[in-house]
């Protein structure tokens, strides 16, 4: 959502001005050519900015506190980011933004959840497979040292599937 905001030149004049209230006759027109990155230079040498509803950086940062708030009480949810909307343009906080790309904004939260819930499937699964990798290792030496049968495998290995069984019966009865 921040990339969204501020490629607007209304809202990334108003950044440019938080940054540098020293220079406050620049107009759109006069930034026509600097990028949010140009900008963000700036911020990185500077202190952040604390919750302030007088300038776009403290607002951005209230919606931000706020939308952590409304995540811990609904989880990852549309309810969390439409929640989240309507107390923002109620505190006056990036309403005007809010009101005009208000399904765009739900829309880009949405698809940083379903990115999140991506990725976390994605490391579990890659964890479940390492789980089952050796358990089979396990299983394997198990059954070569004759301590446990193959019909025993899944009481002492639960992560393991029947075609893991399988498979391992396969691959021992091959070496015999």
């Amino acid at each position: 959502m921040f990339t969204n905001l501020f490629q607007d030149k209304k809202y990334l004049l108003r950044l440019y001005k938080a940054l540098h209230p020293e220079d406050s006759n620049v107009t759109e027109e006069d930034i026509k050519d600097v990028t949010i990155k140009h900008i963000l230079v700036d911020a990185e040498v500077k202190v952040l900015y604390q919750e302030d509803e007088g300038n776009i950086i403290g607002q951005y940062i209230i919606f931000c506190k706020v939308y952590n708030e409304q995540r811990k009480k609904y989880g990852q949810t549309k309810k969390a980011v439409t929640e989240t909307i309507r107390i923002c343009k109620n505190r006056n906080v990036l309403k005007e933004y809010l009101e005009s790309k208000e399904q765009e904004v739900v829309d880009i939260m949405m698809t940083l959840f379903d990115d999140e819930q991506i990725l976390e499937a994605y490391a579990e699964d890659i964890k479940n497979n390492e789980a089952r990798k050796t358990a089979k290792r396990y299983a394997i030496t198990m059954l070569e040292k004759g301590r446990i049968s193959v019909e025993e495998i899944l009481a002492f290995f639960p992560e393991l599937t029947s075609d893991d069984v399988k498979e391992i019966e396969k691959g021992v009865m091959q070496l015999v």
